[in-house]
């Protein structure tokens, strides 16, 4: 079984700090809130009951009696910060020792104060419970101040199927591109140009035209030649397109769900009769 353990701070940090202890000091600790003047259900004024539980509604198995359930609240409203946690049944002790050291309020004192400047809510025992300075414990309900009776409580639980689904891996394409070379043999035809100089016998007479034979004269001549220049262009010739599709499809899910049932057995019947008892029957 588990009970809850209860410590109020003066503030949010020291809150904090403290549930960061029992986290590392590897207590099996479950469901560690805290709480303060934000937390949901927080009255300015008055204080909670039965039938509204106020922040207490949030805490499922914190059953503490109404004067310290109070006071806690009056800590919360006067600006302290409360701190819960579930802890398993053998490690109560050990996770009190951890928050013991982490600053908490020893609420005993702490309301007394309250008192003696002018708080009249009605003395409690505050911390009675055995959780040492500034904590309560609780399992079960409490039974009442000077009552006789034993009540002890067998849960009636029952399973619900959950059915969820999740992401795996069915497989997948990887596709990247690389070059490659190619050789490539083309012709192209060329022209050059080439000068000859020759010198051919002439035996003619000179004529009157030829007056300037003997003036000075140059000739000038370039010879061109083609050479082949290579050059490259790119197209887009394909494309390779990668994608995916989805399909839904209706998978049937068997299982099975637990359940308590309780069996029921007289002693004081004349003829004795079994029953169950199950969740919400009533008797």
């Amino acid at each position: 079984m588990t009970s809850t353990i209860t410590a109020l701070f003066d503030t949010r940090s020291d809150a904090e700090a403290a549930k960061e202890r029992l986290k590392t000091a590897q207590v099996d600790v479950n469901h560690i809130h805290v709480h303060d003047k934000t937390s949901a259900g927080y009255k300015d004024t008055g204080y909670s009951t039965h039938e509204d539980r106020g922040m207490w509604d949030s805490i499922k198995h914190a059953f503490l009696p109404d004067e310290d359930r109070h006071t806690y609240e009056e800590g919360v409203r006067r600006g302290g910060v409360l701190l819960t946690a579930d802890v398993d049944d053998s490690n109560v002790d050990e996770a009190v020792a951890v928050l013991e050291q982490a600053n908490t309020i020893d609420i005993d004192d702490r309301s007394s104060q309250w008192r003696s400047n002018g708080w009249d809510y009605p003395a409690s025992a505050v911390g009675s419970g055995g959780a040492g300075a500034g904590f309560v414990s609780a399992g079960t309900a409490p039974p009442v101040a000077g009552a006789s009776e034993r009540e002890e409580v067998i849960p009636i639980v029952e399973e619900e199927l959950v059915v969820g689904k999740r992401d795996v891996d069915r497989g997948g394409v990887r596709v990247r591109s690389y070059v490659t070379e190619t050789p490539v043999h083309e012709q192209i035809r060329l022209r050059n140009e080439r000068i000859n100089v020759e010198r051919r016998p002439v035996d003619l007479p000179l004529s009157a035209a030829d007056g300037d034979a003997f003036r000075e004269r140059s000739i000038d001549m370039v010879a061109t030649g083609e050479e082949a220049v290579v050059g490259k262009t790119a197209r887009v010739v394909e494309e390779v397109v990668v994608s995916k599709t989805a399909d839904e499809h209706v998978e049937e899910v068997d299982d099975t769900v637990r359940r308590t049932e309780v069996e029921v057995d007289r002693d004081t019947d004349l003829d004795p009769k079994r029953s169950t008892l199950g969740l919400g029957d009533k008797r």
